[in-house]
């Protein structure tokens, strides 16, 4: 199956090529884990990422299908110079899936600060 490479802005259920939203940290053998929900996290209250909607229900969905996880937005490539991607905190508050409890287990979670927090975010209107 080919996969499209990951493109900001699609609205659809395509996934990012697997390199690009590794959230392992090689260095610590553990999966980065947003240490507290980003600003503009989906799972808070006033759509600030502007979703359509049923979007958010439809990404639950898919990493509940999955038995996974979602990558928080603000980590993925392009958003901010220098960030690795990470597990969105919100699902982790709210959800417990197959992958998430094995990561627990056998590695454990790196907990990382949401990137940009004293900047503005770029898809924020200041």
């Amino acid at each position: 199956m080919n996969r499209m490479p990951y493109q900001p802005g699609r609205d659809d259920l395509d996934e990012p090529d697997d390199t690009s939203t590794n959230v392992g940290d090689p260095a610590l053998g553990k999966t980065r884990l947003l240490a507290r929900q980003c600003r503009t996290c989906i799972f808070r209250p006033g759509n600030a990422m502007h979703l359509r909607q049923g979007r958010l229900r439809e990404l639950v969905a898919h990493a509940l299908a999955r038995e996974s996880f979602i990558v928080c937005h603000a980590t993925l490539p392009g958003m901010y110079p220098d960030t690795q991607p990470a597990v969105c905190r919100g699902f982790v508050d709210r959800y417990s899936t197959q992958a998430l409890q094995v990561i627990s287990r056998l590695w454990g979670f790196a907990e990382v600060d949401p990137p940009g927090e004293s900047e503005p975010h770029p898809t924020l209107e200041t």
